[in-house]
């Protein structure tokens, strides 16, 4: 469910460097990365632990601030003085992965629930306003929930309450940070549809950081695939994930269960993005180098000393895709 009058959330050319210590050199966590989530729409970031799709979610609510690079809001720049921020907080809300972690254990639902009206000053019936958002969460009759504590509550209601406590601040924007990874398989289905419902019935708009293209076919409008600091291919979910043309997108579908492609085993680990190498920062663990493709293609040299082109909200970065569209990465 998406709309024509511009994005909800925009991020244009977004760079995080964090200072390094002890003599090391700084680590580029993200590196010049573009990303729009619309109105109502649901967008999945996608990689590897240790690619920066957290490092940027956190930008995105305000939790970080960039190196350079500007975050919009509405059609506004974000401003990081702490009014403006903790406004902005009101409408972009966070869900952390473990729900037991984010939950004080001597709290009850109804107290972890109105922590949020509590900070912003929220005027109003209270109690109703609670009510509705476990209710919107799932949590029904909201009032059986209101004086039972964390420890009394399974981990599908935990993450519940969790969302319960995002949505009564009645947010434009959820940022959720790997919402089912800690979840039991038929648990995890149920949240997502959840998080569909939500999209659907109140307009919310996600962002929806994880690291299984699995989850994003499922539950995603659009998704971003991000490695060492750089999305390298955006585009509609039914595009990226059925016609993958970068290596690395191919790499991470082959491995999900029943998929046509064959199964790529990526060597060594993603390197150090205190030590970005040059080119492609992909060429190491590159299959389309492995195999010959890059270098029949005349694209090889480029893939080991040349960045590819940055691309914008959608798209593909990889020398040899530009070069011949319609081979296959890897072929």
């Amino acid at each position: 469910m998406t709309t024509t009058t511009g994005p909800l959330l925009g991020a244009e050319d977004i760079h995080v460097t964090f200072p390094g210590r002890r003599g090391r050199p700084p680590a580029r966590a993200v590196d010049g990365v573009d990303l729009t989530v619309g109105r109502g729409e649901i967008v999945a970031l996608v990689g590897e632990s240790g690619c920066g799709k957290t490092t940027l979610a956190r930008t995105l609510l305000g939790l970080v601030t960039p190196t350079s690079g500007r975050v919009a809001f509405a059609g506004r720049p974000l401003e990081y003085t702490a009014r403006a921020l903790k406004a902005y907080r009101r409408r972009a809300q966070l869900v952390l992965q473990d729900p037991t972690g984010s939950l004080n254990p001597r709290h009850t639902v109804y107290d972890a629930v109105a922590e949020g009206l509590r900070v912003h000053g929220t005027p109003g019936d209270e109690r109703a306003a609670v009510a509705r958002a476990l209710s919107l969460a799932g949590l029904r009759p909201p009032d059986r929930f209101f004086l039972r504590y964390p420890y009394e509550l399974s981990g599908g209601q935990r993450q519940r309450v969790v969302i319960a406590g995002a949505l009564v601040l009645q947010p434009e924007l959820l940022v959720a940070d790997e919402p089912v990874a800690s979840l039991d398989a038929s648990v995890r289905g149920e949240i997502l549809a959840l998080l569909l419902r939500l999209r659907d019935e109140l307009g919310l708009s996600a962002l929806v950081v994880t690291h299984d293209l699995g989850l994003a076919w499922n539950i995603a409008d659009r998704v971003a695939v991000m490695y060492l600091g750089r999305v390298v291919e955006a585009g509609p979910v039914e595009t990226v994930l059925t016609e993958p043309r970068h290596p690395y997108t191919r790499a991470l579908l082959s491995v999900l269960p029943e998929s046509p492609l064959p199964a790529t085993v990526l060597s060594g680990e993603p390197p150090d993005p205190t030590r970005v190498p040059p080119g492609c920062r992909f060429h190491a663990r590159c299959p389309s180098l492995a195999s010959g493709a890059a270098e029949s293609s005349g694209v090889a040299s480029l893939c080991r000393g040349t960045p590819p082109v940055r691309i914008g909200d959608a798209g593909v970065s990889c020398h040899l895709t530009q070069v011949a569209p319609r081979v296959a990465p890897g072929a």
